[in-house]
């Protein structure tokens, strides 16, 4: 039996595996209009999902890192309550599934909805608890998804010990890392030691956004005074991978020691990073032999799933079926879970979904 041809239809059954998504960037413009309506909040620029969906992803579509950060304050604004951050991780949880997704690790700041009385402790219950429910939901439908919570800290605030005492806290029950968000630039991830003493002593996995706004010196920050075990992003760690000649030294040791770049290719065109995705160093870096794996980081701003992500790299590339499994078992292979659960995941879903595609 030969292999499917790859095309958008087959792309939307291959499995994926998902690395770097925002629960605050993936909202259903529906949801959010009606999360909205329940607490007053009248700032909405459209009250039409459509009309609302098309306004999230134009805005963000600015070039600009700093401005495509400002459409949150809406989805953080209708997030300040334990049943709508429940809500929106159940629905998360379901559409990725829908989607593919088989392994997910959906990233969160929790101290940005603290604003309405929540503690951080709530917070993560909640998340987690949304999770749960819509993972099991997806798993009835015949859509089985594991979905890992990581916690952000953000770069520019003063709450990192906090944080990462959560997700040592709550790493039994679902929560599998930390991460550091926010502008890179000014913020470095080693600013405030304690909170990553705390991690160390724990033995908790952690990710940092580097190389996406920052350039070479935010990676090597990140791996050296943060530890970080992926990179967020990460994508200009091109900028010392010449087209032709050798790799710069830092480059060469993120190749080397095969740290996962969790890419999100659409996501960096938007803010300005590459003028347009046939720029975009994903397959450089990728035939390269880099770690990549492919992220949708924000759905609902840049208007993508894991498939069309998955699609517009393989039409612009040409990657074959290799290229997609391959990308997928890495990206499994570097989430945090533990590696029994990492290993069923391959065993009972990723591995024969590729068979029965490939023939």
């Amino acid at each position: 039996m030969p292999a499917a041809p790859l095309n958008a239809e087959t792309l939307a059954r291959a499995p994926k595996v998902l690395l770097h998504d925002h629960l605050d960037g993936g909202l259903r413009p529906q949801t959010v209009i009606e999360l909205a309506g329940e607490i007053g909040y009248r700032e909405l620029p459209a009250d039409e999902p459509e009309a609302l969906g098309r306004w999230f992803r134009e805005a963000a579509d600015s070039g600009s890192l700093e401005r495509y950060l400002l459409t949150f304050a809406h989805t953080v604004a209708v997030m300040q309550r334990p049943e709508a951050v429940q809500r929106v991780a159940r629905e998360c949880a379901l559409d990725l599934a829908a989607d593919g997704v088989v392994y997910a690790e959906v990233r969160m700041a929790p101290e940005l909805l603290t604003a309405g009385g929540m503690s951080l402790d709530e917070v993560v219950e909640a998340m987690l608890d949304g999770y749960a429910q819509g993972s099991r939901e997806a798993a009835t439908a015949g859509h089985p998804i594991v979905v890992g919570t990581l916690l952000c800290a953000m770069r520019q605030a003063d709450r990192w010990v906090e944080v990462a005492e959560q997700v040592v806290r709550h790493r039994d029950a679902g929560v599998v890392g930390f991460d550091l968000a926010g502008p890179e630039d000014g913020f470095p991830p080693d600013r405030i030691p304690a909170a990553i003493e705390l991690l160390d002593r724990a033995g908790a996995h952690r990710t940092v956004h580097a190389g996406e706004a920052a350039g070479i010196e935010s990676i090597r920050a990140a791996l050296d005074g943060a530890g970080a075990e992926r990179l967020g992003h990460g994508v200009r760690i091109a900028d010392e991978v010449p087209a032709d000649g050798p790799l710069g030294a830092l480059a060469e040791r993120v190749r080397d020691e095969q740290v996962p770049l969790e890419v999100a290719p659409s996501s960096n065109v938007q803010t300005g990073a590459y003028p347009t995705l046939a720029d975009h160093p994903v397959d450089r870096l990728h035939r390269a032999g880099f770690t990549v794996t492919l992220n949708t980081d924000n759905r609902l701003m840049s208007g993508v799933s894991a498939s069309s992500e998955l699609t517009a790299v393989v039409d612009t590339f040409g990657w074959g079926w290799d290229d997609v499994q391959a990308v997928a078992e890495r990206a499994l292979r570097a989430g945090f879970a533990d590696d029994a659960v990492r290993a069923r995941v391959f065993t009972d879903v990723l591995r024969p979904r590729f068979e029965a595609l490939r023939g």
